[in-house]
């Protein structure tokens, strides 16, 4: 096996590869968001809790979340051509399975299935970028963002009209549509040679199981769950001291700047996450709305992330991730602010608070994608990149099933957000009053460790 530097791609096979790319993109982000609106159908269907239909979305996040971590070490070693071809075909069977679901059990089977073959995508979405366009990668992430923003938007509306008008499970269908993006993929990716390496399978199974122990605890407040996290680590962390290989490298964590741009990630993510889990359940709980209005109210969100997050890209390209990541923040603290304070008023007021937050969403994914590829090495491109794919979607798994397990109490009477303008409605403010404030810690923690630091020289 031979290590191989891909060719220099022309402009017009750089701009086709982005275009289908993020036509792919597309497909799988909308294969979350529709069914966040479908939530409180599926809920009613399977008579649910709130935490129990969290897993339609955890369960497939904790998948996707280990899956771009592997896919990433994977891209690193094989050629990305072979596991996105791989990818998009699991990912159309196991919607396929869910077209047909006819029981709570068959429909995670599907998503599970989904989220095999779908973490393949966003993964490689970042590292295409960081490996055929290095020149352009902070305008392409920027591309890929604005994509994954405006389809998280456009998810909610199809999701709504769809769902509205027939039933949920319809809406796997758009998933299927996916495998006529292969052929245009498999020409326009360039062709590399396999490269030497190994995979730790069994810290892959090890983390993985980690993480569905801590999601149990948080859902059923388990301590069986809990108990299984922490064996579970305890083992893995032993095992990657031996291991030449390991699933996690050690060595890229003891990196300060690396370890930070890696947390932040997480903790902005969370805040996204939690606002996109939230505002659904929220909005048939106080306003009643019906799956197609809730589409409609979160859609200007989407819509604004989109054109925001183009602009964002070059942003990064010319003034670099610090400032560009540090008024991201600022708009995901401010948005999620506003929501605390003035849910209760007409929800197309309510969607411009949304619409705050929601652009905050691009500029977050940009910004710390580009800065992660000028911390990492270039051999070690598809693993960092897999680490930030990796707390992302473990972010999503976490503040999904924390945010989830808080709307099963279904009310409170402890307002926490002084200023708030309605009564009765302190649980939904309170939650993102917290989302707010982790906004906060993350801006601090990222402020305080890059603030002199220096941009490397391009």
């Amino acid at each position: 096996m031979t290590d191989q530097t891909p060719a220099e791609l022309t402009r017009s096979q750089k701009n086709r590869l982005v275009v289908m790319l993020c036509v792919i993109l597309t497909f799988t982000v909308m294969n979350g968001t529709m069914f966040n609106v479908a939530i409180p159908d599926i809920a009613e269907d399977f008579q649910l809790l709130p935490s129990q239909v969290t897993w339609v979305m955890t369960g497939y996040i904790l998948v996707f979340a280990v899956g771009a971590l592997m896919y990433g070490k994977l891209a690193d070693m094989f050629p990305i051509k072979r596991i996105l071809t791989i990818g998009i075909i699991l990912f159309a069977a196991g919607a396929t399975l869910g077209l047909f679901s006819q029981n709570y059990a068959m429909l995670l089977a599907a998503r599970i299935i989904q989220a095999t073959g779908g973490a393949t995508i966003p993964a490689l979405a970042f590292i295409i970028p960081a490996r055929f366009m290095p020149k352009e990668r902070g305008r392409v992430f920027g591309t890929v963002s604005a994509t994954v923003a405006f389809a998280s938007g456009l998810g909610p509306i199809t999701g709504g009209l769809i769902g509205g008008a027939f039933d949920w499970r319809y809406l796997f269908i758009l998933s299927i549509l996916s495998l006529l993006t292969l052929p245009f993929l498999r020409k326009w990716i360039p062709d590399e040679e396999t490269r030497s390496g190994r995979i730790d399978f069994i810290g892959a199974l090890l983390i993985a199981s980690a993480v569905a122990g801590l999601l149990f605890f948080i859902t059923a407040f388990s301590l069986t769950g809990l108990a299984f996290f922490a064996l579970a680590m305890l083992l893995f962390i032993l095992h990657i001291r031996r291991h030449p290989a390991p699933f996690i490298d050690p060595s890229m964590l003891k990196d300060k700047y690396y370890t930070t741009a890696v947390m932040t990630s997480f903790l902005g993510t969370s805040v996204m996450f939690g606002m996109i889990f939230i505002v659904p359940i929220m909005a048939r709980a106080v306003y009643g709305l019906s799956t197609i209005e809730i589409g409609l109210l979160l859609f200007p969100g989407a819509l604004g992330a989109a054109v925001i997050g183009q602009r964002g890209g070059r942003l990064v390209e010319s003034r670099g991730s610090f400032p560009v990541l540090q008024l991201a923040f600022l708009l995901a603290v401010a948005g999620s602010l506003l929501i605390s304070i003035f849910i209760g008023i007409p929800p197309f007021l309510l969607a411009l608070c949304i619409l705050v937050q929601y652009v905050a969403f691009p500029l977050i994914q940009s910004s710390t994608a580009n800065l992660l590829t000028e911390l990492v090495p270039k051999e070690k491109t598809g693993v960092g990149i897999g680490m930030f794919n990796l707390m992302n979607f473990l972010s999503g798994a976490v503040s999904s099933a924390i945010f989830g397990a808080f709307l099963d109490l279904q009310e409170t009477s402890l307002q926490l957000n002084p200023i708030a303008i309605y009564d009765g409605l302190a649980l939904y403010s309170n939650l993102f009053l917290a989302i707010s404030l982790t906004a906060v810690g993350a801006l601090l923690l990222f402020t305080r460790q890059f603030r002199k630091r220096k941009r490397p020289a391009l």
